[in-house]
């Protein structure tokens, strides 16, 4: 092995090959998703080459030529007593480099990054980007796996994050060279036969290190439940009115500092003295768009829709309650355009799921709402010199709306499980505010009003300017939870309510713990009657099993069932159906015995370099074992002809998780199923719009928002999760038809509603829809 080093000193790159110590020959250690580290021990007294010092450059290579390592010395060698010679006391350096990452881990994880059913490399190469630009080629990154939903820990390494995104993907990346490459696991097999003599049967251990598993209860992360609609009576003098229970909040996304009621998913205040490319992407090719004191300035476009635009890097899931919002905006004629745009799809006004769109109309500048490449709602003229806030609030039923995907490779098959969105309705609120006027004037509403289906994820782009001109000051997208209010006056007349914080022109803001607080000018008046609309809580889980393995292992005569508990601790499970598609992914390998070896192996001079990820066929007669190779160790023998020792571990993946990684230590707080599932899946969609038509003193008239299936109907009961045929207690009624009347009883009521279907025993809605009443009841 050869090791040249360059102490960035000017001098260039020096050969330290015959300073390599016998004492202390060199190693190399990779480990699968991590950076690779070089050690070993020099002695420079009699070569006059300088001592190393901390971030030198060093290049270790075989004797052909192969590169086995690039990196730079983490810290000052360290310099130990050999002896007395003739020329004074002798001392031997031990040094200790990291792989080129080590570059990238220097430097901060800027906020951002999120992924949303992207390739692997996609989000390796954006992670890459926004850390260090340029610095490392990223040719060598491959897409590999779909990688359901991801976001980066600010507080971790560049390393970290792109092994956590590695490992989502199934594959695994390395740094060499100067070079970033991502692959998919077992891309490269290495084939060891006893019959040629690849195979050296003295130097394999193998072992089964764990056993067979066809039962498998999992949890996830706590999830959105019960569709929870509550209502209230207004009296023109209470404000404060708390929720029956805390509504759901969306996880893994950053919280903002400035709010312990919503979290940031976007911010860009344009004060920087360019645009900023760690948030997005421009695309500008007649220089219309540049940062001055205005913030974000405009002037003009190409007349061409989709070619001149600024779009985020991120994507944005479409759940619960989002804020999407632009400030300090101005616009002058002959403004044309689209500001504030959300797209599914290519930013072009054909793909505008909801934006504002901008044009002339007899020579003044109108503002009006799009939904769906379409003007709706009431158009607004902006006059010269007064800044506008622009608002679009979106609600939708369903906080999880992308469904997180695992990979697992059993005997050298690779398989996903889970992936795909949900598929869910959307209410949208668009509003204006003249920032000119008076800080509690409410604000403007342009457009009110529903969509029955809607995209999971969405680009944002702040403009795309077929001739904008003027500016804007900053751009906003917050998640709000999953609060929806709607106001309901004496005459009938429906109203959004609209949430934040005081001095922003809107009616009331909501804490944490489901405390509403409307705002002075914004009570509920007499005769009002207002409905919170938002999502109960609990910890997903799911159980299944594997009914043929159960079978099989049966057949001695002894119970086949072998059950496992455990957590899913990347990539996370959100919700009980990602929790059932893990569960599928555990038992495709838990009841492989193949899936549970794990052993080692050890070879001299292979004829191709290892790395982890890669793939040993261990071929023995008829049998045939494939490792995934976790990490390999390389020892230089100090020997001439060139000797390089490689110490390998493996493991396939119900020894050690890849594309799954979990806990044995299920969460305590999981509602444990009592029987398990054989498919994922058995259940009937949920009642998302399901709503009370009227109340009255005697009665709650409900529509479901959808007809029964044949032979079934709706189920209400008082207490939730208690559903079924045989179970009497706190059942109210049993509807054949979606619209039905329940019975008051109390002022203060709850009550929870599934769908059920005609099989025995029938099938039911995976969650309620809960109707909460803080209403007076006629005696």
């Amino acid at each position: 092995m050869r090791i040249t080093i360059d102490n960035l000193d000017g001098a260039g790159v020096r050969d330290y090959t015959a300073s390599v110590s016998a004492a202390g020959p060199l190693k190399i250690e990779r480990t699968l998703n991590a950076p690779s580290r070089c050690t070993g021990m020099l002695d420079v007294s009699a070569s006059g080459l300088p001592v190393p010092v901390r971030r030198a450059r060093i290049v270790v290579s075989a004797d052909d030529g192969t590169l086995l390592f690039t990196g730079y010395m983490a810290t000052e060698p360290e310099s130990i007593y050999a002896g007395m010679a003739s020329v004074g006391p002798v001392y031997r350096l031990t040094f200790s480099a990291l792989s080129d990452e080590w570059l990238l881990d220097k430097q901060s994880t800027p906020p951002g990054g999120t992924g949303l059913a992207q390739p692997g490399g996609e989000l390796l190469r954006t992670l890459t980007s926004r850390v260090d630009a340029g610095r490392f080629v990223t040719e060598a990154i491959d897409d590999s796996g779909t990688v359901g939903v991801f976001a980066p820990a600010q507080a971790s390494s560049w390393s970290a994050n792109a092994g956590e995104i590695a490992d989502a993907a199934y594959a695994s990346y390395r740094v060499l060279d100067g070079a970033v490459s991502l692959r998919t696991a077992g891309t490269t097999t290495h084939v060891l036969n006893d019959g040629d003599g690849t195979l050296d049967i003295a130097a394999l251990r193998t072992a089964s290190v764990r056993e067979l598993a066809n039962d498998v209860t999992l949890s996830g992360d706590m999830e959105p439940a019960a569709y929870i609609m509550e209502t209230f009576q207004g009296d023109a003098t209470t404000s404060v009115f708390d929720l029956a229970e805390a509504p759901y909040r969306p996880t893994r996304i950053t919280r903002s500092a400035a709010s312990s009621t919503a979290s940031q998913v976007f911010l860009d205040s344009f004060n920087q003295g360019t645009i900023n490319p760690g948030i997005w992407s421009v695309r500008d090719p007649g220089s219309f768009l540049s940062i001055t004191s205005s913030g974000l300035t405009m002037t003009g476009g190409n007349g061409l829709d989709g070619q001149t635009t600024l779009t985020g890097l991120d994507l944005i899931e479409m759940g619960g309650t989002l804020i999407v919002e632009m400030g300090s905006l101005q616009l002058s004629s002959p403004s044309t355009g689209i500001l504030c745009g959300l797209y599914n799809g290519a930013v072009l006004s054909a793909n505008c799921f909801a934006g504002y769109n901008v044009r002339q109309s007899g020579g003044a500048t109108l503002v009006v709402p799009f939904v769906n490449g379409a003007e709706v709602g009431t158009p607004f003229t902006v006059l010269n010199g007064h800044k506008y806030t622009l608002r679009i609030r979106l609600h939708c039923p369903e906080t999880e709306r992308v469904l997180q995907t695992w990979y697992t490779m059993v005997d050298g098959v690779l398989q996903s499980f889970g992936g795909g969105s949900v598929d869910a309705p959307m209410s949208l609120l668009f509003e204006l505010v003249d920032q000119g006027i008076s800080s509690n004037m409410p604000a403007t509403v342009l457009y009110s009003g529903q969509v029955a289906t809607s995209p999971a994820r969405c680009s944002f782009a702040a403009l795309d300017s077929v001739e904008l001109i003027g500016s804007l000051g900053y751009c906003r997208i917050t998640q709000a939870g999953s609060v929806w209010i709607v106001s309901t006056m004496a005459d009938g007349t429906q109203i959004v309510r609209m949430t934040g914080a005081a001095g922003e022109g809107v009616d009331c803001m909501v804490s944490s713990a489901g405390r509403i607080t409307f705002f002075s000018g914004r009570i509920p008046v007499v005769g009002e009657r207002f409905t919170v609309w938002y999502r109960g809580r609990r910890r997903s889980v799911a159980r299944l099993n594997d009914p043929a393995s159960v079978e099989a292992e049966a057949a001695g005569g002894i119970p086949g069932a072998a059950q496992w508990l455990g957590k899913v601790l990347s990539p996370p499970a959100r919700s009980t159906q990602d929790c059932e598609n893990a569960a599928l992914a555990v038992l495709r390998f838990a009841s492989s015995r193949s899936a549970a070896v794990s052993g080692s192996y050890t070879m001299i001079n292979p004829a191709a370099d290892i790395w982890p990820g890669d793939v040993l066929e261990v071929n023995s007669g008829d049998d045939t074992l494939k490792l995934i190779v976790r990490n390999v160790t390389i020892d230089d023998g100090h020997a001439r002809p060139e000797l390089m020792q490689y110490r390998i571990a493996c493991a396939n993946d119900w020894a050690e998780g890849l594309g799954l990684k979990l806990s044995e230590a299920v969460a305590v707080d999981a509602l444990l199923p009592e029987t398990a599932a054989s498919a994922p899946g058995a259940v009937l969609p949920n009642l998302q719009s399901l709503q009370v038509v009227s109340a009255t003193g005697t009665a709650l008239q409900v529509d479901a928002g959808t007809n029964p299936p044949p032979g079934g109907g709706f189920e209400v009961r008082r207490r939730d999760w208690d559903f079924g045929p045989g179970v009497d207690q706190d059942l109210v009624l049993r509807s054949p038809v979606r619209s039905f009347s329940i019975p008051r009883e109390a002022q203060v009521e709850r009550y929870y509603v599934r769908m059920y279907d005609g099989s025995n025993p029938p099938v039911y809605s995976r969650f309620s829809s809960a109707v909460f009443t803080n209403l007076p009841v006629a005696f």
